[in-house]
């Protein structure tokens, strides 16, 4: 069988930390929109393209020509998915070591439950727009890798956090808020864990639905006091969410609640890291 090369749309936060698990030979390609990063991605070793989602990239149809694995990790917009709408056909016809998709999707698919646990037997109900986006490009991919005979993993993620982006860097920029909206929770996912998974789903040729998430929703202000306690921070005030000065990206968030399990990852075999934010903090914790 022909060596993994992985080409990835999308070379953020996620999709970093799961190619710094590969060998850079591994790698067939990245893309980002700054040419400033795409430096930053040579220095690597990782072939970045630029890409903004209006044109197709350039080189990017050469690099998928021996691609074995892709993820995606674009957000998209009102026009639909951009790799599809610019490199669907090159997919379609000249990847012919295609063997693997994965794309990086959201549970915010599921909407808002009311506090309830979901899984991926339940219907998504999408109640925001970029979450509505995110079903409908799920749905293209589907669409997609049945024309394609490979596997599609598609993985919803929950709140991410990880080096540089925890409690602990809001806490000491002083930034930290406890937020109380009586019954809320959410999940949280280590972004450690999502290279786990997506490198146990793609080594395996692993595709279907899966809830990328850890093992124990909470409110946000726990968290965030747990941290501010293993930290040795002062306690940031409960602000009232009802009152709270928010953007309305941010306060959208909170209409969303719900539980969400990860069994169907656990049942394709595998194991987190780090199964709940405590376990996570403790191993972000500032020396």
């Amino acid at each position: 069988m022909t060596p993994p090369r992985v080409f990835v749309f999308g070379c953020g936060y996620s999709a970093a930390a799961y190619l710094h698990r590969l060998e850079t030979d591994a790698i067939a390609g990245v893309t980002t929109r700054s040419p400033k990063k795409a430096a930053g991605l040579a220095a690597l070793g990782w072939r970045p393209h630029l890409f903004d989602g209006t044109r197709p990239g350039d080189g990017i149809a050469q690099a998928l020509r021996d691609t074995t694995h892709l993820l995606l990790s674009i957000a998209p917009g009102e026009g639909g998915d951009p790799v599809l709408r610019h490199h669907e056909d090159t997919l379609l016809r000249e990847a012919p070591a295609l063997r693997w998709i994965g794309y990086l999707s959201t549970v915010g698919v599921y909407g808002d439950h009311g506090g309830a646990w979901v899984d991926e037997d339940t219907p998504p109900a999408p109640v925001s727009k970029r979450s509505r986006e995110r079903l409908d490009t799920e749905r293209a991919w589907t669409a997609f890798s049945e024309r394609r005979a490979v596997p599609l993993a598609i993985l919803r993620l929950s709140g991410i956090y990880g080096p540089g982006r925890s409690p602990f860097d809001k806490l000491a920029a002083g930034t930290a808020r406890r937020l109380v909206k009586p019954g809320q929770v959410f999940n949280r996912i280590h972004v450690d864990d999502i290279a786990g998974a997506l490198a146990h789903l793609s080594a395996g040729g692993i595709g279907g639905v899966f809830n990328v998430t850890d093992d124990e929703p909470a409110p946000p202000q726990d968290v965030v006091a747990h941290a501010a306690a293993l930290g040795g921070h002062p306690l940031p005030p409960e602000i009232d969410f009802a009152t709270a000065d928010l953007t309305p990206m941010a306060r959208s968030f909170y209409g969303e609640n719900k539980r969400v399990a990860n069994r169907r990852l656990e049942r394709a075999g595998y194991r987190m890291i780090f199964p709940t934010f405590r376990e996570g903090l403790a191993a972000l914790k500032p020396l």
